[in-house]
């Protein structure tokens, strides 16, 4: 099976979405100010590698999904669009929990915290990424009835996060944008379990990405 052109355009213009991503963030670690400097570590630039990888490497599995041959029986279909959906939604709460919710609640955002320039990095490009993990499972969704009638409730909810990767990575996300993102992971994961598809998190990583 030929790989689509989208999907060799996508792997082309990963080395660009990540070399801008790290330029960003080693313009503002450098940058003069009275600010303490904040030092670039080998594990801050891998996972901003990884965050950087991340959207294009999912957005590809999907087109290469819709290149196989679709499923012939009603059965099948609905258990591809269930196996869809676990994958996008589980990469989606991973990256929610481990690059926003988590850092967040570890005070990572605050002004004056050490590290706090990738911490807001992290979750912006993280913040991004969940959103279009959950477009992309909801289409998924659409697929199984069952799951269908479920998830249909929640796209308001997951269409209001679509400018929050922005809003953390200028670090002006506040309690309700933590929660926000937090309830539309936790709605989806019980829009699933009703519906038979378990989501669980599921961390993007670099080997991952790569593989």
């Amino acid at each position: 099976m030929s790989v689509p052109t989208t999907v060799r355009f996508r792997r082309a213009v990963t080395a660009v979405v990540l070399s801008t991503a790290l330029m960003v963030g080693a313009t503002a670690c450098g940058s003069g100010g009275s600010g303490p400097r904040e030092e670039l570590s080998a594990a801050s630039m891998g996972e901003l590698a990884a965050l950087a990888a991340a959207e294009p490497v999912a957005a590809e599995a999907d087109e290469l999904a819709a290149a196989t041959p679709s499923p012939s029986t009603s059965a099948e279909k609905q258990k591809f669009a269930k196996t869809r959906f676990v994958a996008n939604a589980s990469l989606a709460a991973g990256a929610t929990y481990q690059w926003i919710v988590k850092p967040y609640r570890a005070g990572k955002f605050k002004k004056g915290a050490k590290g706090r320039t990738f911490a807001l990095i992290k979750a912006g490009l993280a913040g991004a990424f969940a959103y279009n993990r959950l477009k992309a499972a909801t289409e998924n969704a659409k697929g199984d009835p069952l799951l269908a009638k479920a998830v249909a409730p929640l796209a308001a909810g997951i269409e209001s996060l679509k400018g929050l990767g922005s809003k953390l990575r200028k670090g002006q996300a506040g309690d309700g944008d933590i929660d926000a993102f937090d309830s539309v992971i936790n709605s989806v994961k019980e829009a699933g379990q009703s519906a038979g598809a378990t989501v669980t998190d599921k961390v993007p990583s670099a080997s991952q990405l790569g593989g």
